[in-house]
């Protein structure tokens, strides 16, 4: 596996006088001592394989990929949405353990993981791919001890056939915990829930100079669902969850609203 500097439009190998070549392909530049420089044009990467000479034995090899620059354009990963890029990354807690995942596209679907870094200022941040290298799990041990002053900041490289693309994400750990709300049915309900289930609509409103009303229509989120364990995607860093329940079977009239405010913290 080559190193990340040596991904260029070219390559330089040390061949002691042999001669360089390209799978399906040979190519023979003129020799320069026991280095020989091939230049790649256009999407002509793979595997170049030198010889000693031009029917000798194989000495070694460099795999050569192409990635496209200044603009770097991608086409290996599909993008989430303008406000998320190509990784994902999720927290349950502020532990400093959390996981990030990416989806390929269609027409590359066979792409592959190449090398993944971490790191948060100077130091590393350890991440390990999953098995089928569409996510990986990361630990940046020092989190629970330490106020985020900087960023932790990912690079994922992704490779299909001769192409290589770059992929990065910046973020605190603060801004990617999973927020669970969990609802229950009131004491006076009928039992067991199972058989006498009920339907709840959430909504998410921004609290602001702690004033809120749960019939405000600027809501961040409005939801219904039969769960009773509910994940709050937002961003933001004080809001409202408002919950009421009807009877999920005859769809009678809803309940009244409920509510509680969350605040979050800058943890240390």
């Amino acid at each position: 596996m080559p190193r990340l500097p040596d991904l260029r439009t070219h390559t330089s190998s040390s061949c002691s006088g042999g001669t360089p070549r390209r799978h399906q392909a040979i190519h023979e530049p003129e020799l320069q001592g026991n280095r020989i420089q091939v230049t790649v044009r256009e999407w002509r990467g793979g595997n170049y394989t030198c010889h000693l000479g031009p029917e000798g034995a194989p000495l070694n090899y460099t795999l050569v990929m192409v990635q496209l620059e200044p603009d770097n354009r991608t086409v290996i990963l599909e993008e989430r949405g303008h406000d998320q890029g190509y990784i994902h990354c999720s927290t349950p807690n502020y532990r400093g353990s959390f996981h990030c995942s990416w989806s390929r596209t269609q027409g590359r679907s066979d792409a592959a993981v190449l090398l993944v870094r971490g790191h948060r200022n100077q130091e590393t941040v350890r991440c390990e791919v999953d098995p089928d290298g569409s996510g990986m799990k990361c630990d940046d041990s020092d989190c629970p001890y330490k106020e985020e002053q900087y960023r932790i900041i990912l690079t994922v490289y992704m490779y299909s056939e001769a192409r290589l693309e770059g992929y990065s994400k910046a973020f605190y750990i603060r801004d990617i915990g999973e927020q669970f709300v969990y609802m229950d049915y009131p004491e006076t309900w009928e039992k067991p829930c199972s058989f006498f289930s009920l339907l709840f609509q959430v909504k998410v409103v921004k609290g602001v100079h702690n004033r809120h009303s749960c019939d405000s229509h600027e809501n961040i989120l409005n939801d219904t669902t039969s769960k009773t364990q509910y994940e709050v995607s937002t961003q933001s860093k004080r809001y409202v969850f408002c919950v009421r329940a009807q009877d999920r079977h005859t769809g009678g009239p809803w309940g009244h609203w409920n509510h509680c405010i969350q605040l979050m913290h800058y943890y240390k």
